[in-house]
């Protein structure tokens, strides 16, 4: 097989796997398929555990008349109870009791801003947000649940925009609604996957690989391109007997506030700022609708590391960053530690939608070529 049809099978076979939200039946058996992929690399495949309560949905539904709406929770505020509330529908930042808002599922945008500071504020006794038009009309686009381990506000369901026209109607006309955010914590366990290639070297800093493997559906191009990307860099570092210790960690819980990658970095003390260089493997860099890609480097002498195999590959992504800017993704932490960085994320037309599957949502082509890029990077990386 090419590097091509690797890359494609890997993405394939994950986002064919269901939902891989964290702690539930898909995740288990995702990082049992990823266990087994390293292991059939010929390296030790290694795990980690830990306990958390995941919120199990009941009923989550917007009633408008005779109008019922499904949607999902948000993960990090409060719920209902099976009672539900009733009040009128309003626009967010209204005096209505259930605001509502049209928005992208992302926390940094001007909308994203405005329903963060509306469940500070308690302005609503609960919110309603519409996935934005641009994305299918069925499904919703999930905010990430970035308070995870301390949900706030009132509740907060999000909907596809499929019944949009309905809920303006209800809105502009200041309806009474009834809302039902309804769920229930359970006792769950939720797993990082990882490995370690010794080096030739063992007093040389540590190279480290990550990758998150968790998100809210089937997440083709989202998390799939970089999985891909972590086996391909495994298969030729292993390959190529790197001269420092090589650790990978594929960390779960990365629409929970990166509650994987938390708990990764308490029991590896010191390893944000010991090791050589974090490569980050980030969110959407596989997409095909929307794409832009964005680097984000540490220092200059990150960006001057990598700047030969964009070029090799004919590469130029949409931005870089330095890191005198808090970067986005996983890359976070490694900053907030002060560490060193490389990382590759972008945008995405399909974020966060349960749209985003194979193969419609990957550009397979271009995919592969930055997993070149990165493989050639930890060649590079490894050899002290």
């Amino acid at each position: 097989m090419t590097m091509q049809d690797r890359v494609g099978r890997i993405i394939d076979e994950y986002a064919s796997q269901g939902i891989h939200r964290t702690g539930t039946e898909v995740d288990h058996l995702s990082a049992d398929w990823l266990k087994a992929q390293i292991s059939g690399l010929g390296v030790e495949a290694s795990e980690t555990s830990f306990p958390f309560r995941r919120v199990q949905p009941v009923e989550n539904a917007l009633y408008l008349q005779d109008l019922k709406i499904s949607g999902v929770p948000l993960y990090d505020c409060r719920y209902t109870g099976p009672a539900g509330l009733s009040g009128t529908l309003g626009e967010l930042g209204s005096r209505a009791d259930i605001g509502v808002i049209m928005a992208l599922p992302y926390a940094a945008s001007a909308q994203g801003q405005r329903i963060h500071a509306a469940r500070l504020a308690g302005e609503h006794q609960a919110i309603v947000i519409v996935t934005d038009e641009t994305l299918p009309s069925e499904g919703a686009a999930l905010l990430n649940a970035e308070h995870f381990t301390r949900p706030f506000g009132p509740p907060v369901l999000q909907v596809a925009n499929a019944h949009w026209s309905a809920i303006k109607a209800a809105r502009n006309s200041a309806s009474t609604v009834t809302l039902k955010v309804d769920c229930r914590y359970v006792d769950a366990v939720a797993r990082n996957i990882g490995a370690r290639i010794s080096g030739s070297n063992p007093a040389l800093a540590p190279l480290v690989i990550m990758t998150p493997r968790s998100g809210w559906w089937a997440c083709a191009s989202e998390r799939g391109g970089g999985i891909a990307c972590f086996l391909e860099m495994m298969r030729a570092l292993r390959a190529n007997q790197p001269q420092r210790d090589i650790i990978f960690t594929a960390n779960t819980g990365h629409e929970l506030g990166h509650t994987g990658l938390d708990h990764y970095l308490h029991d590896q003390a010191g390893l944000i700022k010991s090791a050589h260089l974090w490569v980050h493997l980030g969110a959407n860099f596989a997409a095909r609708y929307g794409a832009a890609v964005r680097l984000q480097y540490s220092d200059q002498m990150a960006v001057e590391t990598m700047a030969p195999w964009l070029k090799a590959n004919r590469l130029a992504p949409a931005s870089q960053t330095l890191g005198d800017e808090r970067p986005l993704g996983e890359a976070r932490n490694i900053f907030d530690g002060g560490g060193r960085y490389i990382s590759i994320l972008g945008s995405n037309g399909l974020f966060h939608h349960p749209a985003d599957v194979w193969p419609n949502a990957v550009d397979l082509a271009t995919t592969s070529k930055w997993v070149n890029a990165f493989v050639q990077l930890g060649i590079k990386l490894s050899g002290g």
